[in-house]
This record gives structure tokens, sequence and C-alpha cells, in this order.
């Protein structure tokens, strides 16, 4: 497999220079390969979100070199940045993150039309997207009429909608039961069985533990890096 992610002696440091200052990301090193399911994994403080926001593009580190696809992230502009977001990365939250006043349909259309797709074009794209996760006769729905496993598919649906080669889940099951969470991981895996590289990262080991490679932070610093047997597979 190709390397889809490069990260090359990554620092990511808030008051740099202070006697404050706080490295949330202190000389990381990491590849990805293309088609993997990697399991980011640490507590509180150990720097796994800031290490999501900066495999996301959503924020830019401070030092090191962070190749995406063999390009430079830290030399594009940020209209090339945002293009990252919407196409080639789609992320999925704990909270959702939907708008309540839009239709299921509409929350999913979103990324599309960012994009530019015709009307017609991103209406078959969400239903289609939808209804891989069985929510194809709720799309006239209000988020609030929905549980919270509901909600976290219709997440997981905006974020395949625009079919990017990359997931990022930031604790997708951390608002479920076991039960809706342990089928949100089956799907992320089966994602990843057709070729979409998985990111998932969690505080819990036994989430990690689904995953082909489990890389461990502490303290802004990968403490672990290592192959998993995983059953689901």
């Amino acid at each position: 497999m190709a390397n889809l992610i490069e990260l090359r002696n990554i620092f990511k440091i808030y008051g740099e220079g202070l006697e404050s200052e706080v490295r949330a990301l202190d000389g990381v090193s990491l590849t990805i390969r293309q088609g993997e399911f990697v399991a980011i994994v640490g507590q509180s403080g150990s720097g796994k979100s800031t290490m999501m926001n900066v495999l996301g593009c959503l924020d830019i580190p401070t030092r090191g070199d962070y190749l995406l696809a063999g390009t430079d992230v830290r030399e594009l502009t940020d209209k090339e940045l945002s293009r990252i977001r919407n196409k080639e990365i789609g992320f999925i939250f704990q909270q959702y993150n939907l708008i309540q006043t839009l239709t299921v349909l509409e929350n999913v259309e979103l990324p599309l039309i960012y994009q530019g797709i015709k009307a017609d074009d991103r209406y078959e794209l969400a239903l289609e997207a939808l209804d891989r996760v069985g929510l194809s006769k709720r799309v006239k729905h209000k988020p609030t009429e929905m549980s919270g496993g509901q909600q976290q598919r219709v997440a997981i649906a905006r974020a395949i909608a625009t079919k990017p080669p990359i997931i990022m889940a930031d604790e997708p099951t951390g608002a479920l039961d076991s039960r809706t969470g342990h089928e949100v991981l089956e799907f992320l895996q089966q994602l990843n069985r057709e070729g979409t590289t998985v990111i998932l990262i969690t505080h819990d080991n036994g989430i990690a533990a689904t995953a082909r490679r489990c890389v461990r932070l502490t303290d802004g610093k990968i403490v672990e890096d290592k192959e998993q047997e995983v059953d689901w597979f």
C-alpha cells in the first residue's frame, strides 16, 4: 500500500517561547498507508485531539512536515485546505454536529452543496449515503425527531456522501449505548474493507482494539505503534 499520510517531526506548540508553553504534539512522526484502519488512542491531554486536527487539516503544525498524498499541507492556501476537508476527508464527531433546523436529507447534502454539485446529483448521492446507513425512509425527519444512534448514522451518511478516501472518526461511539456503538464500528470496518482509509480517535482501549493498528499518545508523543489481530475482519 502507498503512503497516504506522512508526519515528519511534527510539533504543535501553544504559547511557544513562554514559560507556560504547551507542546500538544512534541516531535511526532507517523506514516499511514492507503487503506489502513488506524486507532489513535490516548487519555485527556495526551494530544490525540490535536493530532486529529492536524491530520484533518483543521489546524496547521507549528513545525515539521505533513505530507498528504505527497502534498506538503503547510504550503497550501486556505482555499486548498478547505477543499481537502470537504472532498478528501469525511469527518464523524461524537456530538454529530447536525443542523437541527434542517432535515436529514438536507444535512447530508451540505458537503455536496459546498462542492458545487448540481441539485439532482447531490440528491441522489445523499439518498445513496442514507440508504447505506439504513435511513432512506427518514429523509424528511429533523435530527430532534431521531435517537442518538440514528443521528450518528446521519452524521456518517454526511461523511461518506462525497465518497472521500479518508474517514476520520473522533470518539464516534462516545454518546451511544454499547449495541449502537458496536454497529457504528462495524460500519467503519465495512468502509475500510471497501478501501477507505479509516482513522479512529479514541480514549477507549476496547474501541482501539477494533482497529488493525493502534498508535498510542502520551504527553504529545507516540509511545506505542503496533499492528493488531482483529477478529472482525
